[in-house]
């Protein structure tokens, strides 16, 4: 069967969910500002390129042991959030979507299920230490987590807002960049940019 695949974060929605979810938690929960010395310590590494993304991201995440009751924040922001859906996305939406993310699991899912959307494939994140289980779903690890847990899988259409998701580009019949509400042809879009 025949698939359409999309990134969630900029692509899908207009933002990036994590960002806004962490700024959302700062306003609801500011006890989890005290991290913000250590989590800036862990970006300059991170930014220099001598620590792994995964590891930053959970560095990063380790505010959540804090929060209470991450799962309700999570529902109540994406009450508020919702409407950064975007209408091309509801236009196309079909039952068979994929959506593969490198955001935590724990945080798309709830939205996933609001819209209808049965398969999600996002980065697995202890919402309650922000550690890791595998690797950040990102780049070339997005074909690995799809062919292992939907194996077969033939994408018709791939949508993104980053060069980053090429190596899913490369096995659509059709792959498309999504700059804001606009949808490009991935690679004319590509060598126009050269």
């Amino acid at each position: 069967m025949e698939v359409n695949v999309y990134d969630f974060d900029k692509t899908i929605f207009d933002g990036d969910s994590t960002q806004k979810f962490y700024l959302y938690l700062l306003k609801k929960q500011p006890q989890i500002a005290i991290y913000l010395p250590k989590q800036f310590i862990y970006f300059i590494p991170f930014s220099l390129g001598i620590m792994e993304k995964t590891k930053f991201k959970e560095k990063f995440y380790s505010c959540f042991n804090i929060v209470k009751d991450i799962d309700k924040e999570v529902e109540e922001f994406w009450k508020i959030h919702i409407k950064g859906i975007k209408k091309w996305y509801y236009e196309k939406q079909k039952d068979t979507d994929i959506i593969i993310s490198a955001s935590p699991e724990f945080l798309l899912s709830p939205i996933c299920k609001k819209l209808g959307i049965k398969h999600l494939i996002a980065s697995k994140v202890d919402n309650k230490t922000g550690k890791y289980t595998g690797l950040n779903c990102y780049g070339k690890e997005k074909v690995i987590r799809l062919n292992k847990e939907i194996p077969n899988t033939i994408i018709k259409e791939f949508y993104s807002d980053s060069f980053s998701d090429e190596p899913l580009a490369e096995l659509a019949k059709k792959s498309y960049i999504v700059d804001k509400d606009n949808l490009y042809p991935w690679w004319e879009y590509k060598r126009n940019r050269k």
